[in-house]
Formats: C-alpha cells, sequence, structure tokens
C-alpha cells in the first residue's frame, strides 16, 4: 500500500511538471491578443509568441528579455494574398508603419518579416531573427551585429533580405546619424507598390515628419515570389549569449493592405531581377524628375503665354481697323490758275506835306 502511494505520488508529481512545462513553453498569445486590443498604437489580430509580452499596462511590447537566449515575435494572424480571389493575377500592395527602440548591447536587433504559413507553430528563435531553415521569406533587417558569416556591413545597418540573411540591399545608418541600440525611440515605414513593383524603407526618430526618401529601395515583384499564397507578416528579434543585458521593445504597429487596378500593374519580373538602385539613386532621380516638370511646365507657360500675346494683339487689329476713318483721297493732276493785277496806293500825310 505504501508503495503504490509512494508510486502515485510520483506520478502525480510528474504529471504537474509536465503541464508547468507545457505551459510556460506554450505561446502566450491568447493573453496578449486581448491585452493588444485594448491599445490603439497597435492594430487588431496581433498575438505574441516566445519571450515577447505585455509592458506597463500594455503601453509596449517587450520582444526579448535580459536572458540568454531570448526571442519574441509580434504575429499578425490575418494572412493577406498578393492576388485577390475575385480577380486572379490582381496584385496587392501593402504599407507597414512600427516604432521600437533597442538597448545598448550586441544583439541582433530587429526585424520585420512576410513569411508562408506555420512559421508561428515553428518559431523557435533559432539563429538570426529566428529565420534559421526557413527558405523562403523576405525581412527587413534593423541590425545591431555584425555577421561576417553574410557579410554585415557594421553592426549599425538596414537590410533586405530575400531567400536568406545575406542582405540584397544594405543601409548605413551611421551615415545617416542614425543609431539603433541606443535605446531612443524610432520610427519606420515600409511599402511596396505592385504596379512599380518597389519595395521601399524609411526610418526617423519618433518626433520627427515621414522622410521622403527611403534608407532602402528595391525592386522585386512579390506577386511572382508568392503567387497566390497566404503571406503573414511579424516583427522579430533575437538576443544571444553575447547580448544577454539587450532588449527589444515595440511600441505601435499597424499593418494594412490595398489593391492596385490591374491594368496599372506591368508583366512580372524575375524577383532576382531587380534595378540595383540604392536611396541615394532614386532620390536623384526624384529631383532630376522635379526638375525636368518644373522645366517642362515653365516652358509650357512661355509658349501659352505668347500664344494668348498673338491672339489679343491679331484681336485689337481686327477691331482697330473696323473703326478707323481713312481720308479721301485727292487724285493729283494739272490745275489752272488765274492771274490778278493788284494796284497798290500809297499816300502821304498832310503833316509831311506841310513840312
Amino acid at each position: 500500500m505504501a508503495t503504490f502511494s509512494f508510486h502515485s505520488y510520483n506520478f502525480s508529481f510528474n504529471l504537474q511538471i509536465f503541464i508547468f512545462l507545457f505551459l510556460t513553453a506554450k505561446p502566450i498569445s491568447s493573453f496578449a491578443h486581448q491585452a493588444l486590443d485594448n491599445n490603439t498604437n497597435f492594430g487588431p489580430n496581433i498575438s505574441l509568441f516566445g519571450d515577447a509580452k505585455v509592458e506597463d499596462g500594455g503601453s509596449h511590447v517587450q520582444l526579448t528579455r535580459h536572458h540568454t537566449p531570448s526571442s519574441g515575435l509580434l504575429f499578425l494572424d490575418k494572412p493577406f494574398k498578393f492576388t485577390v480571389e475575385r480577380s486572379v493575377g490582381r496584385p496587392m500592395s501593402f504599407s507597414t508603419e512600427f516604432s521600437f527602440s533597442l538597448s545598448p548591447g550586441n544583439g541582433d536587433g530587429l526585424a520585420f518579416v512576410l513569411i508562408s504559413n506555420g512559421f508561428q507553430t515553428r518559431f523557435q528563435g533559432q539563429g538570426s531573427f529566428g529565420l534559421f531553415g526557413e527558405n523562403m521569406f523576405l525581412g527587413i533587417e534593423f541590425d545591431t551585429k555584425k555577421d561576417n558569416k553574410v557579410g554585415d556591413l557594421n553592426a549599425n545597418h538596414a537590410g533586405i533580405d530575400v531567400w536568406s540573411l545575406q542582405s540584397v540591399k544594405v543601409s548605413n545608418l551611421s551615415s545617416r546619424n542614425l543609431v539603433l541600440n541606443n535605446g531612443e525611440v524610432l520610427k519606420s515605414w515600409i511599402d511596396y507598390d505592385s504596379s512599380s513593383k518597389l519595395l521601399q524603407v524609411r526610418l526617423s526618430k519618433l518626433d520627427e515628419k515621414r522622410p521622403f526618401n527611403p534608407i532602402l529601395a528595391y525592386h522585386i515583384d512579390l506577386l511572382e515570389m508568392w503567387g497566390n499564397e497566404d503571406v503573414f507578416v511579424g516583427i522579430i528579434s533575437t538576443t544571444n549569449e553575447e547580448s544577454s543585458q539587450s532588449s527589444s521593445n515595440v511600441y505601435s504597429w499597424r499593418f494594412r493592405v490595398r489593391d492596385v487596378s490591374s491594368w496599372m500593374h506591368s508583366l512580372p519580373a524575375d524577383p532576382r531581377g531587380y534595378v540595383d538602385k540604392d536611396s541615394q539613386e532614386f532620390g536623384a532621380e526624384r529631383r532630376k524628375f522635379c526638375a525636368l516638370t518644373i522645366l517642362a511646365g515653365l516652358i509650357f507657360a512661355i509658349v501659352c503665354g505668347a500664344l494668348i500675346a498673338f491672339v489679343m494683339l491679331f484681336m485689337w487689329a481686327i477691331l482697330v481697323s473696323r473703326h478707323m476713318v481713312f481720308p479721301v483721297g485727292c487724285q493729283a493732276g494739272p490745275e489752272d490758275f488765274r492771274y490778278e493785277k493788284v494796284n497798290v496806293i500809297v499816300e502821304k500825310d498832310n503833316q509831311g506835306d506841310n513840312d
């Protein structure tokens, strides 16, 4: 009897440990989802996975904690397609904006990703940005660690990753007076226009306006890349043994999609066959286009002004000629003249006679 009680006690104890481990390993999406619904800084249908948790009564989400290793995921539960079901081949565009901060340290930083279905169940936080083993994704990384294995520029850069953590486009943020991991809150805007197949990334400090020029501009056909598959979006941050004291926080996030008329969408292009233009070249093209537009407008205004002046002079000439009276001309010819004799009589006064 005593032996049975002892085994029963061990079984009950082991069961409690299993339940505890299961609950702690399970994503905390149900708790975080309810909290984020009450926060106007975040869009709907957002869940939390890994070490992500809501802090300060819902003011922000802390993705990584002060232990090593740590990884957290903000995940939008509702997927989207780059094609509209009612019109196959009709492209979709998207825009997103979020604010975040990274504490000092050499962590992996933070990344916005487009990922295939099931990533939230596979997410283990392994590798940089938890993308180890994923072979189909698009990521925009804000990296605070220089990884020579993937050819990172430095420990303060932004990059666009396509199917690989080796960025196809990189921007040195130090040259733009931006520091990712000094604890300052930054804001990013990411826009994709399917009609031009252009992906643009902008970044600024929180108290500054949306920049006109992007820090990254990359041509890619996401319709060709994803087709009619479901696409999920998320924000990921990871740390490793070397960055146990660093943490990542997200203060706001909104994501929206929009469709573009099919006649505006050009033929699909190879996702790898992009036009290599960095942000400076992109800005130069925009400025060149504006200068040409202003010059063309000035020439057009001058031509229109000259044409109007010509018409006004022509109408004035017509009106003046209708009201002007011209004298009747006299015909020149020989004329007869008559001469008359004139007698002039000069009289002297009487005084002169008396003298």
